[in-house]
């Protein structure tokens, strides 16, 4: 027998490693958590900012909502807020979900 009969014949007789069945399942759940950092955990944090942000609003706020529309807050009841354009004073009723950003800045020790 020669070098090269020997070697072909460990490769067939060679026994499966327990991790090579277990690899592909520890790069899905790797990918995955990459996933979740990378996509899922900011999306979320942003969220909750948003919907803290939304729940804060308070009468003489100046607001922007989704659509562009710059104002002032009048009033705020639980899902809707009433609004005064900057430029012609006109108010108007939105939801709460319409407002992009809030410029006024409060302190955090005004929290409830």
């Amino acid at each position: 027998m020669n070098l090269i009969t020997l070697t072909a014949n460990n490769a067939n007789n060679a026994q499966p490693n327990g991790l090579t069945g277990l690899m592909p399942i520890l790069m899905m759940v790797l990918m995955f958590v990459i996933l979740y950092f990378v996509m899922i955990r900011p999306q979320k944090k942003k969220q909750k900012e948003e919907a803290k942000m939304r729940d804060n609003i308070q009468p003489g706020d100046e607001i922007m909502t989704i659509g562009g529309f710059y104002g002032k807050v009048i009033s705020v009841k639980e899902d809707s807020i009433v609004i005064e354009s900057v430029v012609d004073r006109s108010k108007q009723k939105i939801v709460r979900s319409a407002v992009q950003t809030n410029f006024t800045v409060h302190d955090d020790t005004d929290e409830k």
